[in-house]
């Protein structure tokens, strides 16, 4: 990679970079893995109490806050030349700050095409295009692979008490689709429902995830109550949400998902 290099971020916001990036700060969990992914293991300097892949690596690095409540005065103490967030995770109050002062690369992941030019982005302004390259090509031929044509209806919440639920120009819906379901809830992004909002849509399916709400047992039994023409799970919330190099292990789950879904 020839630097300086100038680069526009998925916000849409011009960057120049006039150095490969030896101080990173990851604000995002799904961001953070595929940095060590890519082979940035020394480069990552900081990241939140959030970011857990992989785990013992995670715990060698200062960590930074929450994703929604950043202790901007501590990034601002390990002088990062490149700090990287989301703007569904991180909070423009915080972002505005920190951009003040430091590179800031914005990402914005509403499907897997979205995914795929976030990681070509971050190859570029890490100096790794040829490890970016080769993990996009490997997500390409695993969505090639996969056969999303089952198109069960199926509702997908990720709180609880309110409930909310995944609508449209979203990623985990994106996913959804290519997981086989057909996501019954039509408005964008995150709409609150109630009970009776599900009943009457009767979906074939109701997915309960395990992040960013911890969905356990107790909740699958009461929704299972209430839901009786409905059969409800729980799935791993990472398999649908983190746009990383995660997705390597997505298709494979949702394989094994609708396996698990036949009728026996």
């Amino acid at each position: 990679m020839t630097y300086p290099v100038s680069i526009n971020d998925q916000m849409n916001r011009e960057l120049k970079i006039y150095s490969a990036p030896q101080r990173i700060i990851s604000l995002v969990p799904s961001i953070t893995e595929l940095l060590y992914d890519l082979g940035l293991k020394e480069e990552v300097i900081g990241l939140t109490k959030f970011c857990i892949h992989p785990k013992s690596w995670c715990s060698t690095k200062t960590k930074v806050g929450g994703t929604k409540k950043l202790k901007t005065e501590q990034i601002k103490t390990l002088q990062p030349d490149l700090i990287i967030g989301n703007k569904e995770e991180n909070t423009p109050e915080d972002i505005f700050e920190l951009e003040k002062k430091f590179n800031v690369l914005m990402t914005d992941v509403n499907s897997f095409e979205d995914a795929l030019e976030m990681i070509k982005l971050l190859g570029i302004a890490c100096d790794r295009t040829l490890a970016s390259s080769s993990l996009i090509s490997r997500l390409q031929q695993l969505k090639v692979e996969n056969d999303s044509s089952e198109n069960r209806s199926a509702i997908y919440l990720i709180w609880n008490d309110p409930i909310y639920a995944v609508g449209r120009q979203t990623f985990i819906n994106d996913m959804m689709r290519l997981a086989g379901f057909k996501n019954l809830i039509k408005t964008d992004r995150y709409p609150e429902i109630t009970v009776e909002d599900i009943q009457n849509l009767n979906p074939e399916l109701l997915l309960l995830s395990t992040e960013p709400f911890p969905f356990g047992n107790k909740h699958l039994s009461k929704f299972k109550t209430n839901l009786k023409n409905t059969h409800t799970i729980i799935v791993d919330g990472e398999m649908f949400s983190w746009y990383g190099s995660r997705l390597l292990q997505s298709f494979e789950y949702f394989n094994q998902l609708k396996t698990d879904l036949e009728p026996k």
